[in-house]
């Protein structure tokens, strides 16, 4: 994958999206990026992997035919047959395909970062994928460590960002999920990417309770005493600005998230809900702790849309304007 050039001469890896479920939005959104940012971001073409023909079908169908985004696929295997709305365990290979080019590309140093598009997790569990989602997929192909799942917008004042301890997993799992010592890893990786990706010298992170009230003195539960504010003060011997835990009915209007940079929550609703409600289309999900950039637009497979040419592309533009961002403060 050849890099390009500015105009003073420096090289730019592209950026690589990779086409996500074909029977979802994924392609329509992907096309629709690209078109409205003219194949470049900051200097980085953007280039789009998985089937030419799903492709081709799709910017058919959205009247898009431009000789700069035929150029820009690149072909993944094996090839779909895809209807939108109706997806199909016969295109599982295809997805997770495109996702292990993307993310091999970034590893090799031929990409600067990767884009996915969503999909649908309940159709590649059916076909054997092992993983509850990009983010372990990706912790795996990567040998990260801990990856950790953000969402992210910098298109609210204040800006938002979220971090789900636990995330794909029943509710009623979740008290039995409360590791200090994970949920105080979660913690480091997210404080340490809030310096390297996002530039916040001194971050400063909020740590959601778990119970109504972070538990109001343990009348409402002893979680927050007994696990959530030794780990706090754990980190806080470090030198971390760790806040909490918090009361998590109350930490996401304007005047409580000024007074932090990222909020960790305890569960997948807890942090989800308020990023969902107060930045639909332009939150990000940014997997933190990898050795390599990935963000994702924040929403799903939109089946009941797809087809239709009315999906929104706002979170898709700034899922790539977050990856060219933390790529250059990374120096790829």
């Amino acid at each position: 994958m050849p890099l390009s050039k500015t105009g003073d001469g420096r090289a730019r890896r592209p950026i690589l999206i990779s086409q996500g479920e074909p029977s979802g939005i994924g392609p329509e959104i992907a096309l629709k990026a690209f078109a409205r940012l003219n194949g470049n971001i900051a200097g980085r073409p953007l280039r789009i992997a998985g089937s030419p023909p799903l492709l081709h079908d799709t910017a058919a169908r959205l009247n898009l035919d431009s000789p700069s985004w035929r150029e820009a696929i690149v072909e993944t295997g094996p090839p779909v047959n895809a209807e939108p709305g109706r997806p199909s365990v016969r295109n599982a290979g295809a997805v997770t395909a495109a996702i292990e080019y993307c993310a091999a590309a970034c590893v090799d140093g031929k990409a600067a970062a990767m884009v996915t598009a969503p999909i649908q997790k309940s159709l590649l569990t059916e076909a054997g994928f092992g993983f509850p989602g990009h983010t372990e997929f990706l912790e795996a192909l990567t040998g990260a460590k801990r990856a950790v799942m953000m969402l992210a917008s910098s298109d609210i004042d204040p800006p938002l960002r979220v971090v789900p301890y636990t995330i794909h997993i029943p509710l009623a799992e979740v008290f039995r999920r409360l590791d200090p010592a994970a949920i105080a890893a979660t913690a480091r990786v997210t404080l340490q990417s809030l310096r390297t990706d996002f530039g916040i010298a001194n971050p400063r992170l909020a740590i959601a309770g778990v119970n109504p009230h972070a538990g109001e003195d343990g009348t409402m539960g002893r979680e927050e005493i007994e696990i959530l504010a030794p780990l706090i003060a754990s980190l806080r011997s470090e030198g971390h600005s760790a806040l909490g835990p918090r009361s998590a009915d109350t930490m996401f209007h304007a005047d409580a998230r000024r007074s932090y940079d990222a909020a960790l929550c305890m569960f997948h609703d807890q942090a989800l809900i308020p990023i969902k409600t107060l930045a639909f289309d332009s939150g990000v999900n940014v997997t933190l702790g990898l050795p390599i950039v990935r963000t994702s637009p924040d929403h799903g497979t939109a089946l009941d849309i797809a087809g239709k040419g009315v999906a929104n592309e706002a979170s898709m533009i700034a899922a790539i304007r977050m990856a060219a961002d933390i790529a250059d403060r990374r120096g790829l």
